[in-house]
């Protein structure tokens, strides 16, 4: 039993369901220092002409089967490694042994993997990868942004390889015409590709990795992003079927959070997901999972996230949960969360629970009908319960800063109370780490009525101030 479910159940709570995985959106911090930078790797001309023309040879010779599913993995990289060899020897270049090694290497890894930036995708720490050109490769690692001095590709051709790649395993493009794409490697990884004419000394490619252990609310707990009492609220808030946003900047969290929360939802239910690219992992048995598509050469068969989500109004679902809000489709959650789909998710790019509604609210209004601000005002206070805020700080953490009950309309203001708040009067450590955590404000929420009424009881610990009775 994790710890989160035995202080939970210690304190009279329900039996907690088993915990989802996330995106690459880690929400841990530390406090270690970030590393000394790399020596800069000196790309040697010859061996450089070398490895491309290799590349080439064994790309034209090994073409037909480096895509074929039927040709196992172990299978595949030994005939690369064999056609590798042969090339070599081939060629007739003297090379140390550890040139002759680094290039098998860095062949292999542009054949089976993704050149240069292969082993940062391999390494557990690395949380982002973004290529802002051929030699300037960042990384993100325990969430300090460093410059990895020792990747580079060869040139802009050698970048463009990978990204073609990347995408054509998805069945997405990108070319002059459309020089913008998102994609997913194929553990789910976000991936950002935007290329020439837009990319000005790019290519640029940014990628966010999946974690290979997917986190859950024990690593949420023990990384300080939240505490057992606000994990046991947010329980119950899903428990319950009411409505939530999850909101926050670019690179809080959101996706994580949306996860983990996703993961109270019970086995009983039918789920269906909306993404741009697929990065829930929900383990649920009954989850249908829906994958927007972008328009093809001739500029056809586009299907949105909108469309999407008035389709899923059709497939019976107990809940919908959309991985992000970004257009007119805001205005079809808020339909879905009034007209019967409860407890359904969604995440929002704002920086404090206000600013989420306003933001919503522009998102309604690009749906492209002139509707009354007072009655889309009406619409929020009466579909959503509640929204979780996500900051990430200074010191590199991620962390839960508010979790806020929307409680209905006042004129034409839509009244929001704060349930738990994070305290920065806690100050900072000698290492400048945030010593402060997510409290409850005392007040109680006026959902827990209706969560009392179907059979959710909190008790008064978990809006006490200090966590006791």
């Amino acid at each position: 039993m994790s710890l989160y479910q035995r202080i939970h159940e210690q304190q009279g709570g329900a039996p907690v369901p088993a915990a989802g995985g996330i995106d690459g959106g880690d929400p841990r911090g530390t406090t270690t220092m970030p590393r000394p930078a790399p020596a800069p790797v000196r790309q040697d001309p010859v061996v450089a002409e070398l490895r491309h023309r290799v590349h080439q040879q064994l790309i034209e010779e090994l073409g037909p089967i480096l895509f074929d599913r039927r040709i196992g993995e172990d299978d595949l990289r030994r005939r690369v490694q064999e056609q590798l060899l042969a090339a070599l020897a081939a060629e007739r270049v003297p090379l140390s042994a550890a040139d002759k090694a680094q290039l098998i290497q860095d062949v292999s890894d542009d054949i089976l993997g993704y050149g240069p930036i292969d082993k940062l995708l391999r390494e557990e720490e690395v949380t982002e990868v973004m290529v802002n050109g051929p030699d300037k490769v960042f990384v993100e690692r325990n969430g300090r942004l460093t410059l990895d001095t020792t990747v580079q590709f060869l040139d802009e051709d050698h970048v463009r390889r990978v990204i073609d790649k990347i995408v054509s395993e998805v069945g997405r493009r990108i070319d002059e015409s459309t020089p913008m794409v998102d994609a997913r490697l194929p553990d789910g990884s976000r991936v950002n590709a935007v290329i020439a004419p837009l990319a000005i000394g790019g290519p640029f490619l940014t990628i966010r990795k999946f974690a290979t252990d997917p986190l859950q609310i024990d690593d949420l707990i023990r990384f300080g992003s939240i505490n057992v009492n606000a994990a046991r609220f947010l329980q119950a808030c899903i428990l319950g079927r009411l409505n939530g946003v999850v909101s926050g900047g670019t690179g809080t969290g959101k996706t994580t959070m949306l996860n983990v929360m996703s993961s109270f939802i019970p086995e009983t239910e039918r789920i269906v997901t909306v993404e741009d690219a697929k990065e829930l992992q929900l383990h649920q048995t009954h989850v249908l999972c829906l994958e927007s598509r972008p328009p093809n050469v001739e500029g056809r068969g586009e299907v949105t996230i909108r469309d999407l989500v008035k389709n899923t109004l059709r497939m019976r679902p107990d809940r919908i949960v959309v991985g992000e809000c970004r257009s007119g489709e805001a205005l079809d959650m808020l339909q879905a969360m009034n007209t019967g789909h409860d407890g359904s998710l969604t995440t929002v790019h704002a920086n404090s629970p206000r600013d989420t509604l306003a933001r919503l609210e522009t998102l309604v209004l690009m749906a492209g009908f002139d509707l009354p601000v007072r009655a889309i005002r009406e619409q929020m206070a009466s579909a959503i319960d509640m929204i979780v805020q996500l900051t990430r700080l200074r010191d590199g953490t991620r962390r839960v800063t508010h979790i806020t009950e929307v409680q209905g309309m006042e004129g034409d203001v839509i009244t929001l109370q704060d349930i738990f708040l994070f305290d920065y009067a806690a100050g900072v450590d000698e290492n400048g780490r945030y010593l402060g955590q997510l409290k409850a404000t005392g007040v109680r929420p006026k959902f827990a009525e209706k969560l009392a009424d179907q059979g959710i009881h909190l008790g008064p610990e978990v809006f006490s101030p200090d966590g006791t009775n």
